[in-house]
């Protein structure tokens, strides 16, 4: 997922705390009746977008960069933004009763191709056969970002 600035809203790079309600929408009937509904997530932002939903037992996780429970950019090396991002994405995981086990699809945003050698150790970390699917893309991010990374899980019968 990219990061979309929102220009009617101001720039976030402090240690400023925004609520969305978004992360605390309940299940709208419009939404049930399509067939999926947001979740109730620990991350929310200002931007507009829930951070997980679920349809038909596929939970999709909104793209995760280095940002803290409010959506506030916490900037550091590679390493420091790829580990927060994965932690964020563990966290809303968990709230809804998943793990990284049960995640089938991945896709990464590298900012620089330079980090993709450590991107790929620090994946091993995180991701154990089988393998999810995975698509990795690079030099799209703002400069704001090293790393985002966004998933789809399932939900095991």
């Amino acid at each position: 997922m990219f990061i979309i600035f929102d220009d009617t809203q101001p720039w976030v790079t402090t240690n400023e705390k925004r609520k969305s309600p978004m992360s605390q929408t309940p299940p709208s009937a419009t939404n049930i009746a399509r067939g999926w509904s947001p979740l109730p997530t620990p991350i929310s932002s200002h931007l507009p977008f829930s951070a997980a939903v679920e349809a038909n037992g596929f939970v999709f996780v909104s793209g995760q960069a280095s940002v803290d429970d409010h959506g506030v950019i916490v900037s550091g090396d590679f390493e420091q933004e790829m580990r927060r991002s994965m932690s964020n994405v563990e966290r809303i995981l968990a709230a809804v009763g998943l793990d990284l086990g049960d995640v089938v699809r991945v896709t990464s945003y590298v900012h620089d191709p330079a980090h993709l050698a450590q991107y790929n150790a620090l994946y091993r970390e995180y991701f154990s056969a089988p393998l999810p699917a995975r698509t990795t893309i690079t030099s799209c991010l703002s400069a704001a970002l090293k790393f985002e990374i966004d998933v789809i899980a399932v939900r095991r019968p």
